[in-house]
C-alpha cells in the first residue's frame, strides 16, 4: 500500500464543486469512481482544497492510498483513460505514508481573469467576468498593493471552521492586462471561504469608481463586518499548490 500525490486539472463549470455530495456530480465523485473502475477499495481521497461550483483548476493536489503494482505513469494513463472530459490527471508520484494535501501545503497560487465589454460574449463567460463600464491596470494594481502583507482578512471570508484563525499572509497580489482582458494573480498561504473572490470584486469595484481604496483597507485593518459583493466562480482558477520538497517540478 502507497500513498499518492496527484496533481489534477478540472474545467468546474457542469461541476457541484469540488467536494463529494451524495451522488451529485462533483470532482470528488469522478475521481473517486475512476479509482475504483481500476481497484482503488478507498473511503475517500483528501485534497488540497474545496473548490466552489463552477471555479475550475490546473493544479489541484489530491491524495488517496492505493495497493497498486504498476508504475506512476500507468497509474495517471488508468486514471485518465477512465475520467471524464472535464476532469485530468496531469501527474502522479509516491508520497510519503502521512502526506496530506491540505495540511502540508504552505502557499496556494489562483488567477483570476476578468474581462471588459459593452454586451457579454459567451465563448468567454464560461471562464472569465464580463466587467463593465471598463476598468484601468493602474487602478486594479493600486488596490491590489493593499492586500499584500499579514492581515487579519475575517471581513473578506470565512475560515473553515466557525470561529477559526481568520489571519492570513498574502505573499504576491497583481494584475496583468492584454488588450480588454486583466489576469489576478494571488498567492497566500491559505485563503478564507471566498477570499478570492471577494477581493476581486472590491479591487474592481475600486477600479469603477464605486468603491475606495480606503475602504478598502478599513476592511484589512478594522475589524468590520463582512465586506458586501462576491465575484463570479467561472473567472477563478487553483493553479498551484505549493509544498516543502514535495512539489511536482523537484
Amino acid at each position: 500500500m502507497a500513498r499518492y500525490q496527484v496533481k489534477i486539472a478540472y474545467d468546474g463549470s457542469e461541476f457541484f464543486g469540488f467536494q463529494r455530495q451524495g451522488e451529485t456530480r462533483t470532482v470528488q465523485l469522478e475521481i473517486e469512481n475512476a479509482l475504483r473502475v481500476i481497484g482503488w477499495v478507498g473511503q475517500s481521497i483528501t485534497a488540497a482544497g474545496r473548490t466552489d461550483t463552477g471555479v475550475h483548476a490546473s493544479g489541484q493536489v489530491i491524495a488517496f492510498d492505493f495497493e497498486w503494482k504498476h508504475s506512476e505513469e500507468t497509474l495517471k494513463n488508468a486514471l485518465n483513460a477512465n475520467l471524464p472530459e472535464d476532469v485530468a490527471v496531469h501527474a502522479v508520484k509516491v508520497a510519503n505514508e502521512v502526506f496530506h494535501p491540505r495540511f502540508e501545503a504552505i502557499s496556494r497560487c489562483y488567477h483570476y481573469r476578468i474581462y471588459c465589454q459593452p454586451t457579454r460574449n459567451p465563448l468567454r463567460d464560461r471562464y472569465a467576468w464580463r466587467v463593465w463600464p471598463s476598468v484601468s491596470l493602474q487602478d486594479l494594481q493600486l488596490a491590489a498593493k493593499e492586500l499584500i502583507g499579514t492581515h487579519n482578512f475575517a471581513a473578506f471570508g470565512l475560515p473553515p471552521k466557525k470561529g477559526g484563525n481568520t489571519i492570513r499572509t498574502i505573499y504576491e497580489a497583481d494584475w496583468s492586462s492584454y488588450q480588454e482582458d486583466f489576469l489576478f494573480r494571488v498567492k497566500a498561504n491559505a485563503f478564507l471561504y471566498h477570499m478570492v473572490r471577494k477581493i476581486v470584486f472590491l479591487q474592481v469595484k475600486i477600479a469603477q469608481g464605486v468603491w475606495t481604496v480606503d475602504q478598502l483597507r478599513e476592511g484589512i485593518y478594522h475589524q468590520v463586518d463582512q465586506l458586501p459583493g462576491l465575484a463570479i466562480p467561472n473567472g477563478l482558477e487553483l493553479v498551484q499548490v505549493q509544498y516543502q520538497n514535495k512539489n511536482f517540478d523537484e
